[in-house]
């Protein structure tokens, strides 16, 4: 199975990335880390996106699907696997079903109004060190200012304002409209409640996962 999770900025997209990641064991796929890994391990994809960005220019789709194409291959996606940050465009939802069009997929929409997202996202603290996200509302670190994860000191954005929050939500309301409408199309788009507590959400999330996953063996039993 093929689960893609979309979702705005302030979600909670990530941290439900990562819970169906330990429950399900399908890989998480973040275009973000995957860019991350091939500059510092300088592959050849990585070099041209270093290049790409030392020229202050955005990566583009080919190097993007160029990632996600070697990570869908390893051997660890067999199974399944849960795309985070991709497709971001129609052209990336060709490639990607170009390169991997004949597994059943689910994609995930988590819902929550924009008064909500703008309060989460003043309250959201980043790690200096290793990047991990907090939220004074939701998901809180064991220490006041550490990082749970390295320890690193946590810090506010500067782009966590409310106009900018605002806007960043018009974009990727535009961006995603026609992912949306072309999943609908398919009939494999659902919608998510994302308020309420971290496990709320991912009970929402897992129900339709499980219930998805028992059709599909249903279906390989009648073969």
């Amino acid at each position: 199975m093929r689960i893609i999770l979309f979702g705005p900025p302030g979600s909670g997209k990530g941290t439900q990335g990562d819970l169906v990641e330990r429950r399900y064991g399908f890989p998480k796929i973040s275009t973000g880390d995957l860019l991350r890994r091939a500059v510092r391990e300088k592959t050849p994809l990585g070099i041209k996106a270093e290049a790409m960005m030392n020229r202050g220019e955005l990566v583009n789709d080919e190097i993007v699907e160029g990632l996600v194409r070697e990570k869908i291959a390893a051997p660890d996606t067999r199974q399944g696997y849960l795309l985070d940050g991709f497709p971001r465009n129609l052209a990336q939802v060709q490639s990607l079903e170009d390169m991997d069009g004949r597994r059943p997929e689910v994609i995930i929409v988590i819902d929550v109004d924009e008064r909500s997202l703008v309060e989460r996202m003043q309250g959201r603290l980043t790690c200096r060190k290793c990047g991990a996200v907090y939220n004074l509302l939701l998901q809180k670190p064991r220490a006041e200012g550490r990082c749970d994860v390295c320890g690193g000191e946590l810090y506010k954005r500067a782009d966590d304002r409310p106009d900018v929050i605002r806007e960043r939500l018009r974009v990727y309301q535009e961006e995603t409209k026609k992912i949306r409408a072309h999943y609908q199309a398919k009939g494999v788009f659902y919608r998510v409640d994302g308020s309420g507590t971290v496990d709320e959400v991912f009970g929402r999330i897992s129900g339709i996962l499980d219930r998805e996953l028992a059709s599909g063996e249903a279906n390989k039993a009648q073969r």
